[in-house]
């Protein structure tokens, strides 16, 4: 059985929950986490410490563990802060990014053209988190990015929807939020706050809609005429 340190087992579980392989509220059975992972329960506990304090699970007393919901004000909440967050963070990212920061921009944006293209949703969104992370970093606030890091934990689970299209309109709706991605690398890297920020508000309005579709699913197909015909008979 392979053994984790907590830093690969930390960066598991975030992994996990962010595909929704552990899916929102669901109990986290710490016996059998201690058993995948190979560590005491100790150890384990702490991981899930840290995961608590980033906004990945909740943690209650004599209840145990479980994967952070995302439950109606949870998600009221979220798409009301998230493009003011996103925003301003594209203004601050062009004013203070470094060369650094830009090439590994540009290397999160290659992985993410590259599983967004190719169809594997969980990679791509992941790729995503990766980006926009690094936009997050280039704003050097600590405030913002402290409201980003907990904001992109939802997004990134309600996005496998938008990176899974049913049709070839949902397909060029991925391959305009890569070419979008390159057209914020080209205004962080000019320097260029506001056209940063008309970027992202439309980076976030291409993918709000799917996003929404992860808690308003299309409704089940129903035979009108037929439920009326047997409402009508005696």
């Amino acid at each position: 059985m392979p053994r984790f340190s907590k830093e690969d087992c930390l960066a598991d579980l975030r992994r996990r929950i962010l595909s929704t392989e552990l899916a929102p509220g669901e109990d986290l059975d710490e016996a059998g986490l201690s058993e995948q992972y190979g560590m005491s329960r100790t150890p384990l506990r702490e991981v899930l410490q840290r995961l608590q304090g980033e906004g990945y699970v909740d943690m209650t007393q004599n209840r145990g563990a479980k994967v952070a919901s995302m439950d109606i004000a949870v998600l009221r909440t979220f798409f009301q802060t998230a493009p003011m967050v996103y925003a301003n963070i594209a203004r601050l990212a062009a004013e203070n990014r470094t060369g650094a920061q830009l090439d590994r921009l540009k290397a999160a944006q290659q992985e993410f053209t590259r599983a967004a293209k190719s169809a594997q949703p969980g990679e791509a969104a992941l790729a995503n988190h990766r980006f926009h992370a690094t936009i997050g970093e280039m704003a050097q606030n600590p405030y913002l990015v402290a409201s980003l890091a907990r904001l992109q934990i939802d997004h990134t689970r309600m996005s496998q929807t938008f990176y899974r299209p049913a049709a070839p309109a949902e397909t060029l709706l991925v391959l305009t939020a890569i070419e979008q991605h390159d057209a914020m690398i080209a205004a962080i890297e000019g320097r260029e706050g506001a056209l940063a920020i008309d970027l992202t508000l439309q980076h976030w309005d291409l993918s709000r809609d799917r996003m929404e579709r992860f808690v308003r699913p299309d409704p089940l197909p129903v035979d009108v005429v037929s439920l009326k015909d047997r409402r009508n008979a005696v």
